[in-house]
């Protein structure tokens, strides 16, 4: 059974990419393009993974992390950060801001969907490109 995932990015391509590679191994994509749409999504959807950039407009994805880590219907959901942030300390500092995961961009579309999938339930994942139509 594919997994339902949340993915909050402001960057068009960025999320057009892995909404796309998702999509290709079968699961469901939904998304927001900030921080107080990700949380109100997280809430309503309630997705079995969330991704998330670290810098977004308004309520960074810091913000994001400490809203969705203290609500119960979302606190034990995978919260992974998708960054930039790449610098020395960063991935320590977006960990113990709440994150589950990190993961950095540019993403590799190679391994993206393999490297989400690490941190879904074994019956969540995806096993191999969705037959096109």
């Amino acid at each position: 059974m594919p997994a339902r995932i949340l993915i909050v990015e402001d960057n068009a391509a960025n999320l057009e990419v892995m909404r796309y590679l998702l999509c290709a191994y079968g699961h469901t994509v939904v998304y927001a393009s900030d921080g107080e749409h990700g949380v109100a999504m997280a809430r309503s959807e309630l997705p079995d993974l969330i991704l998330c950039d670290v810098q977004l407009p308004g309520l960074d994805g810091y913000g994001v992390a400490q809203r969705l880590k203290g609500d119960p219907a979302c606190g034990c959901k995978p919260l992974i950060a998708i960054t930039a942030l790449a610098m020395v300390g960063d991935r320590d500092r977006v960990l113990a801001a709440g994150f589950d995961g990190y993961m950095t961009k540019p993403i590799t579309p190679e391994t993206f969907v393999s490297e989400v999938d690490s941190f879904l339930a074994p019956s969540l994942r995806s096993l191999a490109p969705a037959a096109r139509s």
